[in-house]
């Protein structure tokens, strides 16, 4: 278990420093911690499939499942919205680039998208607040209580900067998957009879370029869901990632389990939405599966 591998433990923290070995090994037993971890591992296991992730370690102790009801609407509420960001405009730059492959559009398409690539998140975080926080006095540089403005003025900045590296991810993929589709035979085809050019790019290429990228979509969702603990944290969001952080600090287990093993099922939830999709997108594959 992950509490093995950690220096020391939770029964350490809460007797505090100057605590006597003997009231550390009380509190150790009290919370089960002296029994051997195959033990523990299994016995989380199984009450994790039922729903039980037992209670917190720290504060008042409240069950971790009130924990994770309380602070995960807002972490999947900031990935969804970061998703939809990057895949609106990852696969608009995208088919643009893709479109005007090698002109002055896809140049620039291509620089700003590899930035976005390389710009790492923790670099790109406080440029950001520096010129919309700071500089420009536009945007919050950190949650409040009260919120007078609404939730999506206080996410707007976080849902930026986390669906940056996303954006730029997919728009190359979509320029990639544009560029060989538009390559094919039916696209020239479709030139010859006279297609607009509009129903060309969207209704012909860009649905059948879109089928990787739409596969990308699905692991992206869990760089998101990753990623959205450090920019919670560092907008002091009260959402699952700044509390699963707060918890590997104190070293409170059980809700790091619970985080962990909540978002893995997301991540997989989300990705079998996403295979259940493609057929609908592509009826090859509809008719493959019959």
């Amino acid at each position: 278990m992950a509490g093995e591998a950690a220096p020391g433990d939770a029964a350490t923290i809460e007797a505090g420093e100057k605590a006597s070995q003997q009231d550390v090994e009380r509190i150790r037993h009290q919370m089960g911690l002296d029994r051997p971890w195959p033990v523990r591992y299994v016995e989380t296991v199984v009450h994790a499939a039922q729903g039980d992730f037992g209670k917190s370690y720290t504060g008042t102790k409240e069950p971790v499942g009130t924990i994770i009801a309380r602070t995960l609407p807002l972490t999947a509420l900031l990935a969804m919205l970061s998703i939809v960001v990057a895949s609106g405009v990852g696969i608009l730059l995208g088919t643009i680039s893709g479109v005007y492959r090698n002109k002055a559009p896809d140049r620039l398409i291509l620089t700003v998208s590899t930035l976005g690539v390389t710009i790492p998140t923790f670099v790109l975080a406080p440029v950001l607040v520096y010129i919309f926080a700071v500089k420009l006095n536009q945007l919050p540089v950190s949650w409040r209580v009260d919120r007078p403005e609404g939730d999506f003025f206080y996410l707007l900045l976080p849902v930026l900067i986390l669906s940056a590296r996303p954006a730029a991810l997919i728009a190359r993929l979509t320029r990639a998957s544009m560029i060989e589709t538009l390559q094919q035979e039916f696209i020239r085809t479709a030139i010859a009879k006279g297609v607009p050019r509009l129903r060309l790019y969207i209704r012909h290429a860009l649905r059948n370029a879109i089928l990787p990228v739409v596969t990308a979509i699905g692991t992206t969702f869990g760089i998101l869901l990753t990623g959205s603990f450090i920019i919670e944290t560092a907008f002091t969001i009260p959402g699952l990632g700044m509390r699963t952080i707060e918890a590997i600090k104190a070293l409170d287990m059980p809700v790091v389990q619970a985080a962990v093993f909540v978002t893995g099922a997301l991540f997989i939830l989300i990705n079998t939405v996403v295979d259940m999709l493609l057929p609908l997108l592509d009826p090859r594959i509809r008719e493959s599966q019959v």
